[in-house]
């Protein structure tokens, strides 16, 4: 009588990644689902999603994301197509490209930053970028 659609195990955890505290990761992250990073990556990091860097997490390489959340550390290249939020103990080292940008008063934020017009926007496809108008 009624169809029950069984969710994937993925789906159920509501598709979120988490590296934990004391993990360092030496390579590149391509993911669909949201991140959050409590250890190291010394990599690139690319998703469609929301990257979540905590307060112990340490991040050196580029990143390109969808929104970010900032609470540890960064070096690199980020590029965030919708908002970047900088928490107050984060530290930011590199280049920004946001779509909007918030950042709390004792944030460490020495980094060029770019933000992108809304009506051009880029949107992440299958790992290239191209531009909506």
């Amino acid at each position: 009588m009624f169809d029950k659609k069984s969710k994937s195990f993925s789906d159920a955890l509501g598709k979120t990644n988490r590296i934990v505290e004391g993990t360092i990761i030496k390579g590149d992250i391509i993911s669909e689902a949201d991140f959050r990073l409590d250890g190291s990556l010394e990599g690139n990091f690319e998703s469609t999603g929301k990257l979540v860097i905590g307060p112990t997490g340490k991040v050196i390489g580029d990143v390109i994301c969808n929104s970010a959340d900032i609470e540890g550390s960064f070096h690199g290249k980020i590029e965030v197509i919708e908002i970047l939020n900088v928490k107050s103990k984060a530290s930011i080292h590199g280049e920004v490209s946001v779509g909007k940008l918030a950042v709390e008063p004792g944030a460490d934020f020495s980094a060029t930053c770019v933000m992108k017009d809304q009506a051009a926007i880029s949107m992440i496809t299958d790992g290239k970028e191209t531009s909506k108008k």
